[in-house]
C-alpha cells in the first residue's frame, strides 16, 4: 500500500506501471466492514484500486456537524494495509482537492433529484457531493468507480453526473452492508454512546415493518404508522420516510405494477443523523 497526499504524485506514479483497469473507492475515512467490501470488489474487477479519503467540506451545510465527522487517518491505513501494493490511497489536505483559498462547490443541474429527501434537508449538499466526486473522476480517469447503496439518492446523483458530464467510467452499487441487528453500518455510527446504539436497530426494524404492512395498508397508513412509531420513542427525531419511486426519487401514494419503489428514512438519535432505505 502507497500514501499520496498528492493528485499528481498519484497520477506520476501510475505512469509507472502497467494498468489495465483502475477502481476508484471514495470514502470519508473512518472506514469500516462495508468501506471494506467495496474495496475488496474493486481489487476483484481491477488490478489497481485507488481508495480515497477526504472529508469534503462543501457538501456539509452544517460546520458542526463537518467538525465533528470522525477523522482516523491513521486507523484507516492500517485497516488497508493487509490488502498490500495494489491499494493506493489519496488522502490529500483541502488544498490539493480546492486549490487556493476559496472552497465552494461547483454548479450542476440535477433536476428533482436534488429537491427532495436529503437534499430538501440539506442545502447544498449534492452539488457538494457531486463537485468532489467529478474532481476524483476527471483526477484519476478510474475504470470503475465504487458506491454504497446506503447513499441511495447519492448513488442516483452521481449517475446522472456522470451521464450529464459524459465520464467513461461504470458506476458500481454495492449494497447496502449492516451489523447483526440491522443497523446500516456508517461511520457516523461511532459517535452513538452505548444508550444510543442499543436503541439504533429500531431504525432498520421500522423499515422492515414498513415492507409487512405493504399487503394490508395503503402507503397513506403507512406513513403514518412509522412516523407514530418515533413519535412514541422520544430519543429519536424522525426527519423524514418517504416511500418513492426507486428512479425519480419522487414521493408516490400508489404503487404501479410495472413500478420500482424503496423506502427512505432518516433520523436523529442523539447528536447523531442516522440514514438508511430498502427496496419496497
Amino acid at each position: 500500500m502507497k500514501v499520496f497526499k498528492e493528485q499528481f504524485a498519484l497520477n506520476n506514479y501510475l505512469k509507472t506501471k502497467t494498468v489495465d483497469s483502475i477502481g476508484l473507492v471514495p470514502t470519508m475515512g473512518a472506514l469500516h466492514f462495508g468501506h471494506l467490501t467495496l474495496v475488496e470488489k474493486a481489487m476483484n474487477e481491477n488490478n489497481c484500486v485507488i481508495v480515497s479519503i477526504f472529508v469534503n467540506p462543501t457538501q456539509f451545510d452544517d460546520i458542526s456537524d463537518l467538525n465533528a465527522y470522525p477523522k482516523t487517518l491513521e486507523e484507516d491505513l492500517q485497516k488497508l494495509a493487509p490488502y498490500g501494493d495494489k491499494i493506493l490511497v489519496y488522502a490529500p489536505d483541502v488544498r490539493d482537492v480546492y486549490p487556493g483559498t476559496a472552497t465552494s462547490s461547483n454548479r450542476y443541474t440535477f433536476g428533482l433529484l436534488e429537491t427532495t429527501m436529503e437534499g430538501k434537508k440539506r442545502a447544498g449538499h449534492f452539488q457538494g457531493v457531486a463537485t468532489i466526486v467529478h474532481k476524483l473522476l476527471a483526477g484519476f480517469n478510474p475504470t470503475r468507480a465504487y458506491f454504497g447503496e446506503k447513499d441511495y439518492q447519492q448513488l442516483c446523483i452521481i449517475h446522472q453526473l456522470v451521464a450529464q458530464e459524459q465520464l467513461p467510467v461504470t458506476i458500481v452499487s454495492c449494497p447496502i452492508i449492516r451489523e447483526k441487528d440491522g443497523l446500516a453500518m456508517s461511520s457516523r455510527n461511532r459517535r452513538l454512546n452505548q444508550k444510543e446504539r442499543s436503541q439504533a436497530p429500531l431504525v432498520y426494524a421500522t423499515l422492515k415493518k414498513s415492507i409487512a404492512l405493504k399487503t394490508s395498508s395503503s402507503l397513506e397508513e403507512i406513513n403514518h404508522i412509522v412516523t407514530s412509531t418515533f413519535e412514541q420513542n422520544p430519543a429519536f427525531k424522525l426527519d423524514y420516510f418517504c416511500i418513492a419511486d426507486a428512479r425519480s426519487l419522487q414521493p408516490i401514494t400508489t404503487i404501479k405494477p410495472d413500478q420500482t419503489a424503496r423506502a427512505f428514512i432518516a433520523v436523529k438519535l442523539g447528536d447523531v443523523r442516522l440514514i438508511d432505505n430498502v427496496n419496497f
